[in-house]
């Protein structure tokens, strides 16, 4: 690690799309996303697209608090 470098934690939402896709998004920076066909090729996408916001903008503060499920009539 470089001197005067800090290690940042963020929390990954990561879900599978319809064609079979695994797709992450961190909530802490806006737009922040990416997607993969695998979990391992995912992680080290999601790696660089944090690093890839982090030069545009500043986290924001939240705490994960958890997942809901929630079902709505259609």
């Amino acid at each position: 690690m470089e001197t005067g470098t800090r290690d940042l934690e963020f929390n990954v939402v990561i879900e599978k799309d319809e064609d079979g896709y695994y797709v992450a998004s961190v909530p802490a920076l806006r737009g922040c996303h990416t997607q993969a066909r695998s979990l391992d090729v995912l992680m080290k996408r999601v790696k660089e697209a944090i690093e890839l916001c982090l030069e545009a903008e500043s986290p924001v503060a939240n705490e994960f608090i958890g997942v809901q499920r929630v079902v709505v009539a259609v």
